[in-house]
């Protein structure tokens, strides 16, 4: 992953980028679910093995948030940061106590903004895998990203 600041123009289709590594802990699941997803299958072990889960899981949510970190401290140095304009996410399998995530990530469309010169849209495709080399959850962000300063 280099760290050179990336505008819209150095961009290319294909180009692809991986981030270090996160651990998840059982205290961090049930601090996140405790402030904003509080189901039982986040919070309480023995509550979330009688669940679909069948045992203690993070909110997708989580999931999403640890994505964003990922992306924001090691994913490409976008000139602007990471800023979003929309996307799709899907959660494949939970992620669990113990979990290692990082995210490997891939430009797969530039579109220029019309209206504004000054910047366009990426599109990055991101898995967020698990240290078995599952993939935990898909993200296709569209983000705003400024051109090179004439």
């Amino acid at each position: 992953m280099s760290h050179e600041t990336l505008y819209f123009d150095d961009l290319k289709v294909g180009d692809s980028f991986t981030t270090g590594s996160y651990e998840v802990s059982a205290a961090d699941i049930k601090r996140f679910a405790a402030e904003f997803d509080p189901q039982p299958f986040h919070l309480d072990d023995e509550a979330a093995r009688d669940t679909m889960f069948g045992g203690l899981a993070a909110s997708g949510w989580h999931t999403a948030a640890i994505t964003m970190r990922l992306l924001v401290c090691g994913g490409p140095k976008l000139a602007n940061g990471v800023l979003g304009a929309g996307g799709e996410i899907d959660w494949k399998i939970p992620t669990r106590p113990g979990d290692t995530l990082h995210v490997e990530s891939e430009v797969v469309e530039l579109i220029p903004s019309r209206s504004r010169t000054d910047r366009g849209v990426l599109v990055l495709r991101s898995r967020t895998i698990n240290q078995h080399g599952e993939v935990v959850q898909n993200l296709s962000a569209k983000l705003i990203v400024v051109r090179r300063p004439a």
